[in-house]
């Protein structure tokens, strides 16, 4: 006598998807010549490799997740994560991080994982994403786009250059928002870690 299985009902779209895609292996999901993207976890990423890997959300409390900052074994082992993530890049590796975002109905403003200051710096090019989200993205032209994007910018510091602070010591610029006195700087210092630092006050020296 056989069982009869019946198919679970989902609330939504986006739910029955990310049920079907936990049970799929990420190689199963597209035919090998296949244009295609392919989501999953890096547990599902064990032992695969693809030529353009992006890994998103990079940020302390997401990755490292908020429970495991303090409970060492926790960290290590999210540490051997972010190992075989990075490893599962055969060509190029994008690491995504917000500087904003709502979590849990919450505004926070996160900081890059430390995961990413254990990286080899001179393998990294740092690259900063900015402006609004418009209905449509019609009429845009690359110049203008570019434009906007150096315009955004009135720091007159660039993410992923060396800087110093007398009281901080060594830096690396990780972002930069604002104009005027509103502007402000985040530096991940050597030893005293992330810090949003306000311009007109910062006093930063720029490093070769």
């Amino acid at each position: 006598d056989g069982t009869l299985l019946q198919k679970p009902e989902y609330d939504n779209p986006l739910a029955e998807f990310l049920a079907q895609a936990a049970l799929e292996a990420g190689e199963q999901q597209a035919d090998e010549w296949e244009s295609s993207v392919q989501l999953m976890t890096i547990h599902a990423a064990k032992g695969l490799e693809f030529p353009l890997v992006f890994m998103i959300g990079v940020e302390e409390g997401m990755f490292p997740s908020q429970r495991s900052q303090d409970d060492p074994l926790g960290l290590e082992e999210e540490r051997r994560l972010a190992y075989v993530g990075v490893t599962r890049a055969e060509k190029q590796l994008m690491i995504t991080f917000a500087n904003r975002r709502r979590l849990h109905g919450t505004e926070i403003y996160p900081t890059p994982s430390r995961f990413i200051k254990e990286l080899p710096q001179d393998c990294i090019d740092f690259v900063r994403l900015s402006g609004s989200v418009q209905p449509t993205m019609s009429g845009l032209s690359e110049s203008s786009v570019k434009t906007a994007l150096a315009d955004d910018n009135q720091t007159g510091f660039e993410i992923g250059e060396r800087v110093f602070h007398q009281k901080f010591g060594d830096g690396m610029v990780m972002g930069v928002e604002g104009s005027g006195e509103h502007a402000r700087v985040q530096i991940n210092f050597t030893h005293a870690g992330s810090k949003w630092l306000v311009m007109a006050y910062a006093n930063l020296e720029k490093k070769g």
